[in-house]
């Protein structure tokens, strides 16, 4: 069968919070596609594994230990891939937790804001940290938000209120990043098969009252496929985003979902 080259921008990414899940599905198959790649996790063990796995690809993949969240740090991490790789080409936002599972009345101004803290300012100490170095070549943003962040999820307010805000900073940045050639979009995954979606399934059922299959049951029916997603159609997402190919592609957020949701 042949194969379609998709000439990715640039040949040089930084991927956050890519020691394992979706980030290290993004991180392989951009160096599988001949990128150059620094990853950053805040789980360093997560980082050798991920450096293990991805042995062997067409491009170079550099890590990082690094709190996405504390911006020196991630200024570091920024710097040290563009000396590295001379530069950066592609940005992806993946970090992300997923906060606590409770009614907001019962969540304190702690647990809201932890989770923004992460799940946004992560996503801008990354960016405006990189935004030099895009400037200079065009290049990508890509940033994981979530079906989420469009539509209610119960007893998740923290979680749905920074994904919404991911889909707003993208909006915003691919006007003013325009004039550079520098497209910014956003993924939007519904339910991702792995620990992360069993553990928000497990603290749904638990908060409800009910049993976890009934909760799983329900979450793939929302799926006119009944399928949950995989991190692997996420990166396979991401991955054309970063391409020539979408090159009048900005400001949008595309659903990865199973058909979950659809606007």
């Amino acid at each position: 069968m042949p194969t379609t080259d998709l000439s990715l921008v640039g040949e040089s990414a930084v991927v956050t919070g890519a020691g394992r899940g979706i980030g290290r599905r993004i991180a392989e198959a951009l160096t599988d596609a001949g990128v150059d790649v620094a990853i950053n996790d805040v789980d360093g063990d997560a980082l050798s594994e991920a450096e293990r796995a991805l042995e062997g690809a067409d491009g170079d993949l550099l890590t990082y230990e690094a709190d996405a969240s504390d911006p020196e740090e991630t200024e570091a991490f920024v710097q040290t891939a563009a000396d590295a790789f001379g530069g950066i080409g592609i940005v992806v936002n993946n970090v992300g937790i997923a906060g606590p599972t409770k009614p907001c009345e019962e969540l304190t101004h702690e647990e809201f804001m932890s989770t923004l803290s992460v799940n946004l300012g992560g996503l801008f100490n990354t960016t405006s940290a990189a935004i030099p170095h895009l400037k200079r070549g065009g290049g990508r943003v890509v940033n994981v938000s979530s079906i989420s962040g469009k539509r209610p999820l119960e007893d998740r307010t923290p979680y749905t209120t920074s994904k919404m805000g991911v889909i707003g900073f993208t909006r915003t940045l691919a006007v003013e990043l325009a004039d550079h050639d520098v497209n910014v979009n956003a993924v939007c995954p519904g339910s991702v098969e792995g620990p992360r979606l069993d553990a928000v399934i497990e603290g749904q059922a638990s908060s409800q009252g009910r049993p976890v299959a009934e909760v799983e049951a329900e979450f793939r029916s929302a799926s006119p496929k009944e399928e949950f997603v995989t991190a692997e159609d996420v990166a396979d997402t991401v991955l054309v985003l970063c391409s020539e190919r979408t090159r009048r592609v900005t400001g949008q957020d595309l659903n990865v979902s199973a058909g979950v949701v659809m606007y």
